[in-house]
């Protein structure tokens, strides 16, 4: 039988990056280009949108004509009833990637300008 080799013991101080912990100038510039690109990735570009059916208010951006983000202002379930029939069918944490009549919405807000496909 081939001889195993034993994994090396990970460090409790291990990170998959460095904390710059020795690098306080450094460490603080990290922290405050995390927070900007949080802010672009995750809140710049939203728009808010009411989805015609059911009038649960969204935000809404299209990074692409293939990829749109959406988040919701208040639980899915509280306004939306394929998230409300979803939830009640099984209560567990996790719901369905959309709804339809949210997708026409957001289709409609493209077509009629409302949101913008960045080129």
């Amino acid at each position: 039988m081939p001889e195993t080799k034993q994994r090396a013991a990970i460090s409790p101080t291990w990170a998959k990056a460095p904390d710059f912990a020795d690098q306080p100038a450094r460490q603080a510039a990290v922290r405050a280009q995390t927070t900007v690109d949080k802010q672009h990735y995750l809140d710049s570009g939203l728009t808010p949108l009411r989805c015609q059916a059911c009038s649960a208010e969204v935000l809404v951006r299209k990074s692409s004509a293939h990829q749109t983000s959406v988040q919701w202002t208040e639980p899915p379930a509280t306004r939306c009833p394929v998230f409300a029939e979803l939830q009640a069918k099984n209560p567990r944490p996790g719901r369905p990637e959309s709804c339809p009549s949210l997708e026409r919405s957001i289709k409609w807000a493209v077509d009629e300008g409302v949101l913008e496909i960045p080129e």
